[in-house]
């Protein structure tokens, strides 16, 4: 059975993404959750993976870093990772590589914290254009596939890339469109989310760090997670 080595639920956006994906098309795995632990520049797991980082999946003596090199190996040994037809196989890496590598400020000015709720000092320009561009994807996903997923009427790989996004909209409200919203809301809903979401606000340990990163993005309005354990 794979091993998947993954990061604070609250926080770990890298590691939803092959976690909710080997959950929603039915991957077996075994779960060992790692905390993080001091600055966010310097926290690393050296002697867990080559690059310090989670997720990392182990099957055997094989391991697998960085969540798109995983969704990869998966794809070769698992049906449904991607979509059959290779158009649309095409066009649903290109968006998850969109996302593995882009959409920085969504990134950096909506830090994942799944049991907070933000409201944002403001939508800067970056972060503006970055909805944007994730807006006019999604609906070039829908127009093309015809949904309710981004490559049609089944959750493959490309979904699970956004699936952080999702979280990040739940906690920030940011603002986009009806197709958008509809879209988050279908991704929160699904069990293996749901699953995500309960244990992450089951969690009573914090990083500072990542927690310092949302109190300056906004005003935090509420905080849905269990006490802190001191």
């Amino acid at each position: 059975m794979y091993t998947l080595h993954i990061g604070n639920k609250n926080y770990s956006s890298w590691s939803l993404r092959p976690w909710a994906l080997m959950k929603v098309i039915g991957i077996p795995f075994e779960e060992r959750l790692h905390r993080f632990i001091g600055d966010p520049f310097s926290r690393s797991f050296p002697s867990l993976s080559p690059s310090g980082k989670v997720p990392y999946l182990v099957d055997g003596d094989v391991g697998v870093w960085e969540s798109i090199a995983i969704a990869e190996y998966l794809a070769e040994r698992h049906d449904g990772v991607w979509p059959k037809d290779s158009k649309t196989r095409a066009w649903a890496r290109s968006a998850a590589a969109e996302m593995h590598g882009g959409f920085s400020d969504i990134r950096n000015v909506c830090s994942m914290n799944v049991g907070l709720r933000i409201k944002l000092h403001e939508v800067s320009p970056g972060l503006r254009d970055n909805l944007t561009r994730l807006e006019a994807l999604w609906h070039d996903g829908f127009t093309r596939f015809g949904g309710p997923f981004l490559t049609g009427d089944t959750f493959t790989a490309v979904d699970a890339f956004y699936c952080p996004v999702a979280f990040r909209f739940q906690t920030y409200d940011a603002p986009i469109g009806e197709e958008s919203r509809a879209y988050v809301n279908r991704l929160l809903a699904l069990p293996a989310m749901k699953e995500w979401e309960v244990a992450s606000l089951a969690e009573d340990f914090r990083d500072p760090p990542h927690d310092a990163d949302c109190a300056a993005a906004g005003t935090i309005t509420e905080d849905k997670r269990a006490p802190e354990k001191v």
